[in-house]
């Protein structure tokens, strides 16, 4: 499994759903239904305390794992995607190895 952090763009419906993520010039299509759950950010190490009525931000990244096609065609590939609510910003954390054995 490869772990990094790379920006990625993600076309998503008009529900949230990723559709399909742009990543390194090449577009992948999502072939399966992905998952989501969420991740807390260290505040206790940026922050002396949690502000009173702020518990929302503190949960502030969406974690996907979604499989996709390169360009709709061939096998499943599975990536693990941050999505950071507050910005919007989408990054690459995670190939999985059957990725990784096939770009080698």
């Amino acid at each position: 499994m490869g772990m990094f952090s790379e920006p990625v763009e993600v076309i998503r419906s008009a529900d949230g759903m990723p559709l399909k993520l742009r990543w390194q010039g090449q577009e992948y299509i999502i072939g399966a239904e992905p998952m989501r759950w969420y991740e807390r950010r260290k505040w206790w190490a940026e922050e002396s305390r949690a502000e009173r009525g702020h518990g929302s931000n503190l949960v502030d990244h969406e974690i996907w794992r979604v499989q996709a096609r390169l360009n709709g065609q061939g096998p499943l590939f599975t990536f693990d995607l941050s999505h950071h609510l507050d910005s919007e910003r989408w990054r690459m954390l995670c190939i999985h190895d059957a990725f990784r054995a096939r770009s080698a």
